[in-house]
């Protein structure tokens, strides 16, 4: 037989394309990152109410409605209150605030409203983080009903601004702690029946280390007790116009630091009152009568030394300007004014003042204080106070 010799050519297959190669290069790479993950475990439930620097849940009364840290990352950095806000026993931990302010600049409008508690927190409120530059600015707001066995207040290394701050009704060690470099400034303060608990309580304690500064320009502190001291301090502390003091802690103050007392309260005038005689009828004594439209007087040697009052409407008030304009109250007082009277009305507004020592009557706005929500003024001369509207 013959052979056949049968030679099939060998076809050689081509690369494949650059492209396809860079694909397979690229999901093979996506595989090995994906299988090199670790399991995700189940995020466990916080035992103590999260830290939040930006909450998007708000209270009715214009605070944030739970626990809250912030700092300067935050958006929300001004907060205006709408009514009284009351905190529940948080199971917060030790030496944390309800509010923690740990950097950037926040402010609290109180608008003569209160934050009442936690009682169970250490701090209701919390100003840096023992070295950040935190500032929080408090305006006409009361703090009560909170602490525990520690401050009200923390100011650890920031600053606090506080103008028409009202402290009552706590209980806690120290009303005010200030460490580190923190600062607080106080204006037209006033620290009411506040009571001191735990070891060596002190209405305010101002620390040693970095420099911290206390400076108060007028304030009010009566009705505190279970207090060893005013003022406990190693830092720098400032006392500047009127200090009352009705706690019997004047002068008692433990010091190791610098102390500035620069109180100037303006003397007011004692006039003599006149002694009634069986030819003279007692003075009738006229401001009570105002309580039952809400409005308050309080008068230094009190509303039977001779203050007059009366409730004023349109005709009384004499001046169409401030009739047109929609005052809301008005009150006239005389007698014995110069001993200094506060007229307090139960709506917020702004306050004018009508001197009744010229004529026609000078109008001049008068200064106000919000207190326990209500909008109060002081004269020391004959003249009606006058309450507009913002």
């Amino acid at each position: 037989k013959k052979a056949i010799d049968i030679n099939f050519p060998i076809r050689k297959t081509p690369p494949p394309p650059p492209h396809f190669l860079i694909k397979n290069v690229i999901c093979c790479l996506f595989l090995l990152l994906f299988l090199a993950l670790p399991v995700q475990s189940q995020t466990p439930i916080p035992t103590v109410p999260p830290r939040l620097t930006n909450p998007t849940v708000m209270s009715s009364c214009g605070l944030p409605a739970s626990y809250a840290q912030f700092d300067s990352s935050a958006t929300v950095t001004t907060f205006n209150m709408t009514a009284d806000c009351v905190f529940s026993r948080w199971a917060v931990q030790t030496n944390l605030a309800f509010l923690y302010f740990s950097s950037g600049e926040f402010t609290i409008n109180g608008n003569g409203y209160s934050i009442i508690g936690p009682a169970s927190a250490n701090v209701s409120l919390y100003v840096g983080d023992g070295t950040s530059g935190a500032v929080l600015n408090l305006n006409d707001v009361t703090v009560r009903q909170a602490g525990d066995e520690n401050a009200v207040i923390t100011v650890d290394g920031g600053r606090l601004n506080a103008r028409n701050l009202i402290l009552r009704d706590n209980h806690s060690t120290w009303v005010l702690s200030v460490t580190r470099s923190g600062q607080a400034y106080l204006e037209n303060a006033r620290v009411l029946s506040n009571r001191g608990v735990g070891t060596g309580p002190v209405v305010f304690n101002i620390g040693s280390s970095g420099g911290p500064l206390l400076r108060i320009t007028n304030g009010v502190f009566r009705g505190n007790t279970d207090f060893d001291y005013f003022i406990d301090f190693a830092g720098a502390v400032e006392l500047r116009g009127c200090i009352t003091l009705a706690d019997g802690l004047d002068n008692n103050q433990r010091s190791g630091g610098a102390l500035t007392d620069r109180r100037s309260c303006p003397k007011r005038k004692k006039e003599k009152i006149p002694t009634a005689t069986a030819t003279l009828r007692p003075l009738a004594v006229t401001c009570p009568v105002l309580s039952q439209f809400g409005i308050a007087v309080h008068a230094t040697y009190g509303l039977a030394s001779g203050v007059q009052c009366q409730r004023l409407d349109g005709g009384g008030i004499g001046i169409q300007s401030i009739v047109e304009a929609g005052f809301i109250e008005a009150v006239d007082i005389w007698g014995y004014v110069e001993q200094g009277v506060e007229v307090c009305f139960p709506q917020s507004g702004r306050l004018l003042f009508l001197d009744a020592r010229t004529m026609p009557r000078a109008i001049a706005p008068l200064e106000s204080t919000v207190v326990d929500g209500m909008t109060c003024g002081s004269i020391a001369s004959p003249g009606s106070i006058v309450l507009m509207p913002n």
